[in-house]
């Protein structure tokens, strides 16, 4: 989700906490005041339950009510009812096999937060961390699944930034195929974006984020570019004197540069923007289309996905796909599988290696993330490098696709945390997901 709300005083907030950055108002500030899991549930806080819902339950995209906490609880799984979107087909065929063997000793496995000095449960870090669902698998096997709130088994919820790392991964398929230069300059497949800050940058710099942009998230800047991207996104009517860009496309044509591209890793959505027009310029098919050939029948997902999408129609590629839950472990499944699921070979092997290899540590370790030591991005994918060779794809408000192949375990989680930074989730995030793979090496079954 991302540039759905016209810049106004009241929607400021939650259009950062969609996008990606934390809100720097004092409620966001101090996580202490925002009501817990259990005071936020949706499902028992009735939003948009009636014919009509009373005035007081009414959720609006428009006005930016969609997405106060604790309302963004609802709307998290309930995107397409506010908002144009574009379909993700799963296709007619059968559903993929995603057999279960469930465990009951998942809850009780312990693990000390980061920088904490009380250990806690798995159990209670749902809770912590706003939890609407989550999977487990273990060698190709549900073990462990729960939904919150008002996410069902059969409901779809947003990816948030997750999207980043499936987009990357099907630009790092054209690569791999030789339809896509890693070192050609994005001019050479968009000329309409030659005298942008991406025109000489490498499609291989945009994969990873090593671009030198002026592109500000700091959401509390209203003169922040963030906030025209917004507005060129949102798919409402523009007001009568505005003048600026009114998609994506037109937008990224506006993007300066600022500083040099390959120098250092700055993690910034309109790189994933820009390498959806590149592959739609490519294939001739743009993200959602190509997801659902490329990917999403031949995995045999159980639902159709979808993406958010701007005034004419295109698929926002960096953060508008919502997708069941069961699917995206579907996807993180044939990842682990060095690329394969269902019988056949969908992404190549050497794409998942070179994920696997990560990108430029030094080059992310200028991003100054305190919380990720060690840890490097390639193709749009978070790579931990820790002794299990994890790697991760991450979105805001804690949604997660976490990939640990020595411990052959997959983890989704969607969630809907109140502070939208991972900076929030991490300490009782990440050293939970490595106590599990430690617990599943430990147990064998």
């Amino acid at each position: 989700m991302f540039g759905h709300i016209l810049r106004n005083t009241r929607t400021h907030c939650y259009l950062a906490l969609l996008v990606g950055g934390i809100c720097t108002s004092a409620a966001a500030a101090d996580a202490a005041r925002f009501p817990d899991a259990a005071a936020s549930d949706p499902a028992k806080l009735g939003w948009m339950v009636g014919a009509p819902p009373p005035a007081d339950r009414i959720l609006r995209f428009e006005d930016g009510s969609y997405f106060q906490f604790p309302a963004m609880r609802w709307s998290v799984s309930n995107f397409r009812q506010l908002m144009p979107t574009m379909n993700v087909s799963r296709g007619l065929s059968a559903p993929g096999a995603l057999p279960y063997a469930l465990r009951s000793d998942i809850d009780d496995v312990r693990f000390m937060p980061l920088n904490g000095k009380q250990a806690m449960t798995w159990r209670e870090s749902l809770a912590t961390n706003y939890t609407d669902g989550i999977v487990v698998l273990h060698k190709g096997r549900i073990v462990y699944e729960r939904y919150f709130g008002v996410l069902k088994a059969d409901g779809q919820h947003g990816a948030m930034s997750v999207t980043k790392s499936v987009v990357g991964t099907m630009g790092a398929m054209l690569v791999a195929e030789g339809r896509i230069d890693a070192n050609k300059r994005v001019a050479d497949y968009v000329p309409e974006l030659a005298q942008s800050a991406f025109g000489n940058a490498t499609i291989r710099q945009v994969l990873d984020m090593t671009t030198g942009l002026k592109f500000s998230e700091d959401y509390a800047d209203p003169n922040a570019e963030v906030w025209a991207h917004a507005q060129a996104g949102n798919p409402l009517p523009k007001p009568k004197d505005y003048t600026g860009p009114r998609s994506y496309y037109e937008f990224l044509q506006t993007v300066q540069p600022q500083g040099q591209h390959g120098e250092a890793f700055g993690y910034k959505t309109v790189n994933t923007d820009v390498l959806g027009w590149v592959i739609a310029r490519v294939t001739g098919r743009n993200v959602a289309e190509l997801l659902s050939e490329r990917i999403w029948r031949r995995l045999g997902a159980e639902q159709d996905a979808y993406f958010t999408v701007d005034s004419i129609g295109t698929p926002f590629a960096g953060g508008g796909l919502n997708a069941g839950l069961r699917d995206l472990a579907r996807f993180g499944e044939m990842l682990r599988n060095n690329g394969r699921f269902n019988g056949q070979q969908i992404v190549p092997k050497s794409v998942v290696d070179d994920i696997r290899r990560g990108g430029d540590k030094e080059a992310f370790a200028k991003a100054n993330y305190t919380l990720l030591p060690g840890w490097s991005y390639r193709n749009m994918w978070w790579v931990t490098h820790n002794e299990d060779g994890a790697y991760t794809a991450r979105g805001v408000h804690g949604q997660t696709i976490y990939i640990d192949p020595k411990a052959e375990m997959v983890i989704v989680r969607f969630a809907s945390n109140p502070i939208a930074g991972n900076a929030a989730n991490d300490p009782t995030s990440l050293p939970a997901y490595h106590a599990l793979a430690q617990h599943l090496l430990a147990r064998p079954r």
